[in-house]
């Protein structure tokens, strides 16, 4: 790791600041959404809406070479493809008839198959790969800002309306008795979701996002039961993961996304097991 820290202070190389400072800035909002998707349990709504993206992304390609709108960053269209499926799930799962999860599936397909088809009639070659799994070594200096945006967005919305969620995440019955308007922070929530997963999507892809969105607040939750408590220990955990992915990375010159991912599934594995041992000896 003194080699990764070494290369840090290095003036001729900001990719790789631009990437750490993605990384820890991403963690805040990381850890608040992925909280709330493990203990609401929607991690399944997050990867369908993880998996939409890429239906945006190669919308906003496929325009930008055809149309000409050079505007239309493909970070855009990963925002409209991402709040467009957390609203039409969220109604579906709401008030629809038809059965929740083939919905999902559907919208996790269909957002996949799109994104494909409009990446393969963009002209030129394009590599869908860095979409998939990510590069962080790829932001610059203006997804920088865009990111401290998005994350400005979900914490704010998180903390604003914190005792909301929590009603709707651990007893949607009680919330609208309450008078709370169910309906409403239930979209709200999924739509900060979506724009979490913009976030991570630069950073581990749309494959690996649900992964680094779930196992922190995973592991967070075996230590703590009060919601802020896991927020706090989650967004811990991202940073930590973040920065020691990268290192790695950098060290053995490897994949960052999918080296952030297994680093988080071999901790999350080994908390895992030394909890069931450590129950079979209390019991």
């Amino acid at each position: 790791m003194a080699d990764f820290f070494n290369a840090l202070a290095n003036p001729d190389l900001p990719f790789l600041r631009y990437a750490l400072i993605a990384g820890v800035l991403s963690s805040f909002a990381l850890g608040m959404a992925g909280t709330y998707v493990v203990t609401r349990r929607i991690s399944y709504i997050a990867g369908a809406i993880a998996h939409s993206v890429l239906g945006g992304i190669g919308a906003a390609l496929f325009l930008q070479h055809k149309a000409g709108w050079a505007w239309f960053d493909p970070i855009i269209g990963a925002l409209i493809a991402a709040v467009f499926s957390a609203v039409v799930i969220g109604l579906v799962s709401m008030y629809a008839r038809q059965r929740e999860d083939t919905v999902i599936g559907s919208i996790w397909a269909v957002g996949m198959a799109m994104g494909v088809l409009f990446i393969a009639r963009t002209p030129g070659y394009i590599d869908p790969m860095s979409y998939l799994f990510g590069n962080i070594l790829l932001i610059s200096s203006t997804d920088l800002w865009l990111i401290i945006v998005l994350d400005a967005m979900v914490l704010g919305v998180g903390i604003i309306f914190y005792n909301k969620f929590l009603a709707i995440c651990f007893d949607e019955q009680f919330a609208k008795l309450r008078g709370i308007n169910v309906t409403f922070y239930y979209l709200l929530l999924l739509i900060m979701v979506a724009l979490t997963v913009v976030l991570m999507v630069m950073i581990v892809g749309i494959i690996l996002v649900i992964a680094l969105l779930t196992i922190p607040a995973a592991i967070s939750g075996m230590f703590s039961r009060q919601l802020w408590q896991i927020m706090i220990f989650s967004t811990a955990l991202c940073i930590f993961f973040t920065i020691t992915g990268l290192g790695i990375s950098y060290n053995l010159d490897l994949p960052t996304g999918s080296t952030i991912i297994i680093l988080a599934g071999i901790v999350y594995l080994l908390i895992l097991a030394l909890s069931m041992i450590a129950r079979k000896r209390l019991s």
